[in-house]
């Protein structure tokens, strides 16, 4: 199969390696020009497992700064741009906007499916579908549901397929494509376009609530004098098939670019729809809350008031994306307070933040290599 893939950033280059991998002819674009070269070239540099490999092994793939070559050659066109969250909790879609004005100015798109992977707001997908209505095109909806730093091995492993739209024949064969390069099979779930971009982020709040729950029980433990029990109380809670074990762990609150904004999404959107629920903002309350308590935690088992050391800035450990980060947070909630902290692991992503920590803080943040080279005795910081 001919597939496109507009916008080719983490998530975009990770579907379109995986697709080529499975034998489709791939055409990928980006606004990046170097980016692209180095894509022909096979000489992208990538944190992400396995695909500067992929890259590598590929035959069939190639990369345009031009969208009109790929919406052209392509049967079935995927788009992974930026979806950037705005003030109100809401996405920014401008980008898919411009994808959508891409299309419309392309002489032929009979028989073509368009398939927006990026998260969007309810209703959204709608309206680009209005918008290309009577050219031949058919519009779905189908985000995925990765970490970053594990998106090929999240992609390849999903646990289901949620596809928007209304197009049996397209439905066909957006799951084609995705079983044609995942482990195993897996349920599809075709809805409509509005019914799948609420599942996507009512998904990824939920999963807010339960590291919340997790980081409730925890504070309660640690407060009743069972703190060194917190992690065998909630592997007995999640052995519970009703609850699960996943995402059910004592430690820092969620982050990064995906939940956070999810959770503020789907509480913007019920309030756009007559529903004042207070799930998502007491969540997002409570995991601000949190972030106090795990810095005051981390001073009182401190108790020999040593310099404190994190092996990451990253919104996780082995991720250099900082957006959100409550690791980054916990630092500078103990650099506010004059505590002295370490930092491991310097990449070109977390070097700025180096420079503006180094700036506000001066001597009392260090960036090192490893805990070995700390010139004094440290307390790991280990969550």
């Amino acid at each position: 199969m001919k597939i496109g893939v507009i916008g080719a950033g983490r998530l975009g280059i990770c579907f379109a390696l995986l697709a080529e991998s499975a034998g489709h002819d791939v055409y990928v674009s980006d606004v990046r020009p170097n980016y692209v070269a180095q894509i022909n070239a096979r000489e992208i540099f990538s944190n992400e497992p396995d695909v500067e490999e992929l890259l590598m092994e590929s035959k069939h793939l190639r990369a345009t700064t031009n969208n009109q070559d790929v919406i052209k050659s392509s049967d079935v066109i995927f788009t992974f741009v930026p979806t950037p969250s705005l003030d109100d909790g809401s996405y920014d879609c401008s980008l898919v906007d411009s994808v959508v004005c891409d299309l419309l100015r392309a002489p032929n798109l009979e028989g073509k499916k368009f398939i927006v992977g990026c998260t969007t707001n309810p209703g959204f997908v709608d309206k680009v579908d209005e918008k290309l209505e009577g050219r031949g095109i058919s519009v779905f909806y189908s985000p995925e549901f990765v970490a970053q730093g594990t998106i090929i091995r999240d992609m390849k492993n999903a646990d289901m397929i949620l596809c928007g739209g209304r197009d049996d024949d397209g439905f066909e064969k957006i799951k084609a494509i995705y079983l044609s390069f995942m482990d195993s099979q897996v349920n599809f779930y075709p809805m409509s376009n509005t019914a799948a971009e609420i599942t996507k982020i009512g998904i990824n709040c939920f999963l807010t609530y339960k590291i919340s729950y997790a980081n409730m029980m925890g504070q309660i433990l640690y407060n009743s004098g069972c703190g060194d029990e917190i992690k065998n109380i909630l592997s007995s809670i999640g052995a519970d098939s009703r609850i699960g074990s996943k995402y059910l762990n004592y430690g820092l609150g969620f982050g990064g670019p995906c939940l956070p904004r999810d959770n503020r999404a789907l509480g913007y959107y019920a309030d756009k729809v007559g529903l004042k629920y207070s799930l998502p903002q007491v969540t997002d309350d409570f995991n601000e809350a949190h972030a106090d308590f795990i810095k005051n935690y981390c001073v009182e088992r401190n108790t020999e008031g040593l310099a404190f050391f994190i092996d990451s800035i990253g919104y996780k450990i082995g991720c250099d994306l900082v957006i959100e980060s409550p690791r980054l947070r916990l630092v500078e909630d103990l650099l506010k307070d004059g505590h002295r902290v370490y930092v491991q692991e310097i990449d070109d992503v977390i070097a700025e933040y180096q420079e503006e920590l180094e700036e506000d803080y001066g001597d009392n943040i260090i960036f090192v290599k490893g805990r070995s080279e700390a010139h004094e005795r440290t307390w790991r910081i280990d969550l």
